[in-house]
């Protein structure tokens, strides 16, 4: 079962494929971008570039390697992301390593449209540890292997664990010959220093609407889709999508982030202190993917008002609305950054509330 096809991205994916051509592909790599751009499918593809064996252009589609790769079995290619914490504090490599393969069978079972993680879920010190413990392997079948890291930003640092983090910093520095690490972040500005500099940055654009259209197309992104709360037009779910069409998949399936959205959108008419109160109800200790769950609601709940302003002929609260969009994708970008998500949200509700 075939992961969803790779949209867009034409010109960064033929820039990848020359430097993979040439032997020129640095062998640590971070893909950041906006959350929901499609940056570990872009991981995914480049994975299956390097390790196809066709002849001609790559990745082929139709030898062994690549189609193990889009079914994400090939045992040379490895993806971590942020999974719960697990019951026993010191799993095995072994119990990573199997967890993560359990995690990306159900993936693979939704044709690789997944919602984002939890603001619980994390790559704990004990998947690091596991991933170090592959990269030390030979590869099984290929001629090398590839590790990617989804939501890289995610990563716990943990009092005691500061022989994994060196060695996952060694490793970044010096991956064996054999072995290619890539990294997406939709926050660059989380990740350690130590680590941003030991990679080699690429930035991926959002998507055109042409290629958000093709990939509403796809008959298993409109399966999935249809289970949602989301408009019913092609043109406003592209423009709901902005350019991430992943974002069409997350943001209604995590009912609290939009439960505290609405609860954020009810306290701007509200008093002072009801403003207070919202922004402080966002925890500072909360994981960042949490606050972009809520930010990702934000949107689309405001996307919601547009619609009904429209309906009720009411020009002002549209153009409210549609206002409070732009301080939202504006706190996004603030996000990406190591700012306070509290002092963030305290200077976005403001804002709204003089809308």
């Amino acid at each position: 079962m075939p992961l969803v096809p790779l949209f867009g991205h034409e010109a960064l994916r033929r820039r990848l494929a020359e430097s993979a051509s040439k032997s020129a592909l640095p062998a640590s790599l971070l893909i950041e971008g906006r959350r929901g751009i499609g940056k570990q499918r872009l991981a995914l593809w480049l994975g299956q570039l390097l390790l196809c064996t066709g002849d001609g252009e790559r990745p082929c589609g139709k030898c062994t390697s690549c189609r193990y790769t889009a079914e994400l079995v090939h045992p040379d290619l490895r993806w971590f992301f942020p999974r719960p914490r697990d019951a026993n504090a010191d799993p095995s490599a072994q119990a990573i390593l199997e967890d993560q393969a359990e995690a990306v069978r159900v993936r693979v079972a939704d044709f690789g449209l997944y919602a984002p993680p939890s603001g619980s879920d994390a790559i704990f010190v004990a998947t690091v540890r596991a991933l170090v413990q592959f990269a030390a392997y030979s590869p099984s079948v290929a001629k090398r292997k590839v590790i990617i890291v989804g939501d890289a930003e995610r990563m716990v640092p943990q009092e005691g664990a500061e022989q994994a983090a060196n060695a996952f910093l060694k490793l970044l520095e010096e991956p064996p010959a054999d072995t290619t690490i890539i990294l997406t972040s939709s926050e660059p500005g989380s990740l350690l220093p130590t680590i941003r500099s030991r990679v080699v940055s690429v930035r991926v654009a959002p998507l055109p609407n042409s290629a958000i259209t093709a990939f509403l197309h796809d008959p298993h992104v409109q399966k999935a889709l249809g289970e949602l709360d989301l408009p019913e037009s092609e043109e406003e779910r592209v423009a709901l999508a902005a350019g991430a069409p992943g974002t069409l998949l997350g943001v209604t399936a995590s009912g609290e982030a939009m439960k505290i959205a609405k609860s954020i959108l009810a306290a701007i008419t509200g008093s002072r202190a009801d403003r207070i109160r919202a922004a402080f109800a966002l925890s500072s200790a909360g994981a960042r993917g949490g606050f972009s769950e809520l930010l990702d609601a934000l949107t689309v709940a405001l996307h919601g008002r547009i619609r009904e302003a429209s309906i009720s002929e009411d020009s002002h609260a549209g153009e409210a609305a549609s206002r409070a969009i732009d301080l939202v994708e504006g706190a996004k970008l603030r996000a990406s950054g190591n700012v306070n998500p509290q002092l963030i949200a305290s200077a976005m509700i403001r804002a709204m509330s003089e809308l």
